[in-house]
């Protein structure tokens, strides 16, 4: 279904991610979020919460591992995928509609946390966020004992060297 928008939706876990293996073998997961806005009354100024927006996210393959491994109920996500709809009759017989995401991307919100993020084993990709590490592994990948880069300066690249990113950013400054 090539031409779908991708949605993106900030929101927490309801509960943790239930993973899953098909008849052939292969992973996938089923996680829920809500995403609750707020809301200002226009009269009294204040704010509270408005009505949440429920969603079932959908992730197949070493993807869904990683998700399973990495997300616990509670965690606000930023969960970008397809937005798909169905229909089904409930326990009651009644008609309803579920609004589900195909899971693109998934990762932590840092508004209100901080996360770790360690790189998953197969073909060098990342993995989870806020988990440990593999054993004899150090950040990054890196077998333990060796030099850790730190991921978000040119230290070592032959770039403009330490916290500077050749666009006047320093460690010590804040920007």
């Amino acid at each position: 279904m090539a031409g779908e928008p991708l949605i993106t939706v900030v929101g927490n876990l309801v509960a943790d991610p239930e993973p899953r293996v098909s008849q052939a073998g292969k992973s996938w997961v089923t996680f829920r979020i809500a995403s609750t806005p707020r809301v200002r009354d226009r009269q009294s100024g204040e704010w509270s919460d408005g009505e949440p927006l429920w969603l079932g996210c959908r992730a197949y393959g070493e993807y869904a591992d990683n998700i399973a491994a990495s997300l616990t109920k509670g965690m606000r996500v930023i969960v970008q995928g397809r937005l798909t709809q169905r229909s089904y009759t409930d326990n009651q017989g009644q008609q309803r509609t579920s609004l589900d995401l195909e899971v693109e991307e998934v990762g932590p919100s840092l508004r209100f946390a901080t996360a770790q993020v360690t790189r998953g084993q197969a073909r060098g990709q990342v993995g989870g966020f806020g988990g440990g590490q593999p054993q004899g592994q150090s950040s990054w990948g890196k077998p333990a004992g060796q030099q850790q880069d730190n991921p978000w300066t040119n230290s070592g690249q032959g770039g403009a060297g330490g916290g500077d990113f050749g666009g006047g950013f320093d460690d010590e400054q804040p920007f």
